[in-house]
């Protein structure tokens, strides 16, 4: 018994055994069991550390010093990084779509495509709105609008959605200020300066891919009517059903929309000064510019700027109270906690990982086998996800495996950037029926479930395929 103790503890074989045990016992516990993915990862992670021998100082720390431990610095290395940016993305996020902003943007990309271009303004509809934007918020606020699109076109349902879905689901997957590829910048050590850049590189021929082309060319294929108890009132902030279910939906609660240069400005505010601060990096020498872009380009600074000018322009000006924004950014807040507990229990799962060996053995092996370790990331994550259906749980989990064979690595910036986005794209293939978003798009959409299977499910698919196609052939050409 003791020799198979220490060959688990201290072979390559071993530990790879171990590192395929645990993972197992987490998806079982998520899926099986039905337990909190947070609580999933810090039953697995501790297991592990004690199935490795690990001393208990080291995993928990001692009753006098604790914070020291795998347990605290997993936790809140992680949490240091990226509470502050996802809570400051969600509230601009919250003021965007209260304003109006959705209803103004999509009135003007109708203008300009017409009629014969109202998918692919539904799809630039869902890239833009969907930056500030969470994926499922995005889905409620837009939903409406595309149903509005498709009764003008007359034609399916699916051929207007899709488009919009995509743009959604590439900015949720790509683009900080979401929850994935925020958590990633932290797990991976990258900025995300050049996330941003990588993500928009990466996503864009995903998103023609799956939202242009394959919605095009399933929208004229399978066809579904509105719903006919949608709501046609654009100023009914009530709640609408979708497919017979009863969605609450949150409706701007501003009259009068904001023009669509605001909105795109405020957007972009962000984005700009972080990538700002990241070129500033590559091209200029020390002095007074670089500390000011630097300053100006974190991403809290950068996100914090962007929030006050929202509540400013979107808010006071236009008559709210500091109250009602208040309670707005109360209310946005609320969801954000066991989303920030999970990536915080994922990062310590990770922690575990480098601590015990295991992201060395994996490292060894991969070098034996000559696989690259954005392909190793990229199956990783696409495992995950299509055995449990959380994004997030497929992305911090595989961040916390490959993030020591990173750090391992003499890799440039970019190259970790485009790991990442192999991570990312391989935490949304195969939607199915065990993803929560799978539902959502069935009910508001009129889908059944044979149809969301051709159609979203498959969408999901091309948009991980393409977007991490692109990235290997980059990581390829950089490394």
């Amino acid at each position: 018994m003791g020799s198979v103790v220490d060959w688990l503890r201290t072979s390559t074989p071993g530990l790879l055994v171990l590192c395929g045990i645990a993972i197992a016992v987490l998806l079982v516990v998520i899926i099986k069991v039905k337990l909190e993915p947070f609580i999933a990862l810090l039953i697995v992670g501790l297991g592990l550390a004690v199935a490795a021998g690990l001393p208990v100082s080291q995993i928990v720390g001692t009753a006098i010093k604790s914070g020291d431990s795998i347990l605290e610095t997993g936790f809140g290395g992680i949490l240091g990084h990226i509470a502050v940016i996802i809570g400051l993305g969600t509230v601009l996020g919250a003021i965007l779509e209260r304003s109006g902003g959705a209803q103004a943007l999509t009135a003007k990309l109708l203008g300009v495509f017409g009629d014969r271009g109202a998918p692919v303004a539904m799809g630039l509809l869902g890239l833009i709105f969907g930056i500030p934007v969470f994926f499922d918020i995005g889905i409620f606020v837009l939903a409406p609008l595309v149903y509005v699109a498709a009764r003008q076109g007359g034609k399916s349902l699916v051929l207007y959605a899709l488009p919009m879905l995509a743009g959604l689901s590439m900015t949720h997957a790509f683009l900080p200020p979401h929850p994935g590829p925020v958590a990633l910048g932290g797990l991976l050590e990258v900025n995300l300066g050049w996330l941003i850049l990588m993500g928009f590189i990466c996503g864009i021929p995903g998103f023609i891919a799956a939202g242009l082309v394959w919605g095009s060319y399933i929208g004229k294929r399978i066809i579904v009517e509105v719903p006919e108890d949608f709501v046609n009132d654009a100023d009914d902030n009530g709640p609408h059903t979708s497919g017979g279910t009863a969605v609450e939906t949150k409706r701007p609660v501003i009259t009068t929309p904001p023009s669509v240069a605001t909105i795109g400005a405020i957007i972009a505010v962000p984005l700009v000064l972080i990538l700002g601060a990241t070129f500033g990096t590559i091209l200029l020498d020390e002095g007074n510019l670089l500390q000011v872009l630097t300053f100006f380009g974190t991403p809290a600074v950068a996100l914090l700027i962007a929030v006050l000018i929202a509540f400013y322009v979107l808010g006071i000006r236009r008559g709210s109270t500091v109250q009602e924004l208040s309670t707005l950014t109360g209310e946005s807040l609320r969801p954000v906690g066991m989303l920030l507990l999970v990536v915080g229990a994922g990062a310590f799962f990770g922690k575990v990982i480098s601590a015990t060996g295991i992201g060395t053995a994996l490292a060894d092996t991969m070098s034996a086998a000559g696989l690259p370790i954005i392909v190793l990331a990229y199956i990783i994550s696409c495992a995950l996800r299509i055995a449990q259906g959380s994004a997030t749980v497929a992305i911090v989990t595989t961040g916390g495996i490959v993030g020591p064979l990173v750090a391992a690595q003499d890799y440039s910036q970019m190259s970790v950037a485009l790991i990442a986005m192999a991570i990312a794209a391989g935490s949304i293939i195969l939607s199915h029926v065990n993803d929560g978003g799978f539902w959502i798009i069935a009910k508001f959409f009129n889908l059944t479930v044979k149809q969301t299977l051709q159609t979203w499910t498959v969408l999901e698919t091309v948009l991980s395929v393409v977007s991490f196609a692109v990235a290997g052939v980059l990581f390829a050409i950089v490394s």
